[in-house]
């Protein structure tokens, strides 16, 4: 239990909001990183060990509690899901994970076959793969990235916190110069993913929801999205600055721990538990009252509030049928999730094992 209680030691709970929500925010899992891993000559191997399995192995009564939770999480179990509407042809809802992993990008055959048979994808945001569209949007809502005003990201850190992200940044072939004018949340998309994922993503190789994209298109079938890239912004940008600030700090603290939280997010992933990630946070590292008002505020506008943009954007596509759409798999999961909206709404949704 060592290195678990180490990494608790030095995992604050922003920083997890934050890389939680690099499997939230579509577009920021890879705005902009490709640039800065472009300057990587090297290409790193993965070293993110799986906490899972550190538990079984040093405290298996640590991890029993968590499971018992996640067990009790509703629709917390799988990433395929059925959904049948009426006067429609069934179409399919998958959870996804804005990584390039291979174990990640790879579908099972249930989900092939269903993304196979289907007339139209749908993904969380389809401007993502214009990069004019994209721009522009950008353009027309700049202060979602930067500062508009005489505002720099320095002026908002204490002289200690701006030595630690100096050093932090610099580790990672990041000024913090020439990052003034950048809002935290953007910059943490930057900076809290592991330098394999990087190193792929500046070879070229796409996110899942991506690859799901292009290969939409490829083989014809119409393709649509659920959001705009000012939802998902816009979305980040309405929680507090100063969750944003310390998140920040922290998951540069974190180092190559970030490793392991990655690790063990695609590990969950795959084995399709949607349901265990917050569980096994809250088990390895329990929160003040401060924290989990924190966490409110992060599941109510990264989650909940843009599930019913989804629910409401779908519910025609759902009307047309054989649909495959495809969202990030912390979507899924809950009462508010994607799967208890739709419920809700008379759809019947079944997972598909």
């Amino acid at each position: 239990m060592k290195r678990a209680i180490a990494f608790a030691d030095r995992l604050a709970v922003p920083a997890v909001k934050l890389l939680a929500a690099i499997n939230v925010l579509f577009l920021a899992s890879f705005l902009l990183v490709a640039a800065i891993a472009a300057a990587r000559a090297e290409t790193p191997a993965c070293t993110g060990k799986d906490m899972m399995a550190e538990l079984s192995a040093e405290n298996p009564a640590l991890l029993a509690k968590i499971e018992q939770e996640a067990s009790a999480t509703l629709n917390g179990k799988g990433l395929l899901w059925r959904v049948e509407t009426s006067g429609a042809a069934p179409s399919f809802l998958f959870g996804t994970m804005h990584m390039t992993d291979p174990r990640v990008t790879s579908l099972t055959p249930s989900a092939e076959q269903a993304f196979d048979r289907a007339g139209t994808v749908v993904i969380e945001t389809t401007e993502i793969l214009n990069q004019t569209e994209m721009m522009a949007s950008l353009a027309r809502n700049p202060d979602l990235m930067m500062f508009t005003d005489g505002t720099t990201l320095m002026s908002l850190f204490s002289p200690e916190d701006q030595k630690t992200l100096e050093k932090g940044l610099a580790q990672r072939g990041i000024s913090l110069v020439a990052v003034a004018k950048m809002k935290p949340w953007m910059l943490s998309a930057m900076v809290a993913l592991p330098a394999c994922e990087l190193a792929r993503k500046a070879g070229g190789a796409p996110v899942l929801d991506v690859k799901l994209a292009e290969d939409a298109k490829a083989d014809g079938k119409k393709l649509q999205g659920l959001e705009t890239i000012a939802d998902q912004l816009g979305a980040m940008a309405s929680l507090p600055m100063a969750l944003h600030l310390k998140g920040l700090v922290d998951t540069v603290k974190l180092g190559d721990r970030i490793d392991d939280v990655i690790e063990t997010m695609i590990v969950l992933y795959v084995r399709g538990d949607t349901g265990t990630f917050w569980p096994l946070f809250r088990g390895i590292m329990p929160g003040t009252e401060e924290d989990q008002a924190g966490y409110a505020a992060f599941e109510q506008a990264m989650i909940v509030e843009r599930n019913k943009t989804m629910i409401r954007n779908a519910e025609p596509i759902l009307a047309t049928g054989n649909a495959f759409i495809a969202v990030g798999a912390l979507h899924l999961p809950g009462p508010e999730g994607l799967i208890e909206l739709l419920r809700r709404r008379g759809h019947k949704v079944t997972a598909v094992h």
